[in-house]
């Protein structure tokens, strides 16, 4: 079984922050920001319009829907974007998976 950390993002998966990062607003800059310990990420607007959906309740696919009409885009390419972006978040340790009934 793989650590919770090196998770495979798929459309049936319920992402969400780990509790070691946090996605915060930087009065300062003006740019959102993502923390980690050690770790600074300055996702980019859609990215954190993403991650702002990372709540391990919605799965990938219901982000996908929801983005899909708002942006009035192919589901399938919003899909494949949304996951790819996830992936590369997940294998950099900025993102875990929900899990049923953990403490």
């Amino acid at each position: 079984m793989a650590a919770s950390r090196n998770i495979s993002v798929s459309e049936a998966s319920r992402p969400k922050l780990p509790r070691h990062a946090k996605l915060k607003f930087d009065e300062t800059r003006k740019v959102w920001v993502m923390l980690a310990p050690e770790r600074v990420l300055a996702p980019d607007e859609i990215a954190v319009e993403v991650l702002q959906l990372c709540d391990g309740v919605r799965s990938v696919g219901d982000m996908a829907d929801l983005l899909a009409a708002k942006y009035v885009a192919p589901r399938e390419a919003i899909l494949a974007d949304v996951i790819g972006m996830l992936q590369d978040l997940a294998d950099k340790g900025f993102l875990t998976e929900a899990r049923e009934k953990t403490p």
